[in-house]
């Protein structure tokens, strides 16, 4: 009995095609996978550096302010670093009295600040304001 030379003796290891296809789509899978998690994590890195610049073009606005109780228009409005910025400055009028002999009036202050791209970050504080204007 003659055997055919590509015939499989026992104990000879080697890979059918359905195995080379199954590897093959595992390896595709996973690799699906970690596709995915580079571009989630890409893109969280993208949004918080974002996050970053807008925080820092706030930063920059409230430090070109001038002193604290000195006066300031209601609407102020400008560009840094790309971003828009506005700034508003309303009465404070909460269930907090206001002390008749106080030399000081609390205003509410909100801060929006816009990215280039579209994204908006807005900060709300108090400031005292003085009341003789200067």
């Amino acid at each position: 009995m003659s055997r055919n030379r590509f015939s499989r003796r026992h104990g000879e290891a080697g890979f059918t095609m359905i195995e080379a296809v199954v590897a093959l789509a595992l390896v595709t899978i996973v690799l699906a996978a970690i596709g995915t998690l580079v571009a989630t994590n890409s893109r969280g890195a993208w949004k918080l550096e974002q996050h970053a610049a807008l925080v820092n073009a706030a930063r920059v606005v409230v430090s070109t302010l001038p002193r604290a109780g000195a006066p300031m228009p209601d609407d102020l409005r400008g560009r840094v670093a790309g971003h828009r910025w506005q700034m508003r400055m309303t009465p404070y009028l909460d269930d907090v009295p206001v002390v008749p002999e106080s030399r000081f009036i609390p205003q509410r202050v909100e801060l929006r600040v816009q990215a280039p791209g579209g994204a908006m970050v807005s900060f709300e504080t108090i400031r005292l304001q003085s009341r003789g204007g200067s």
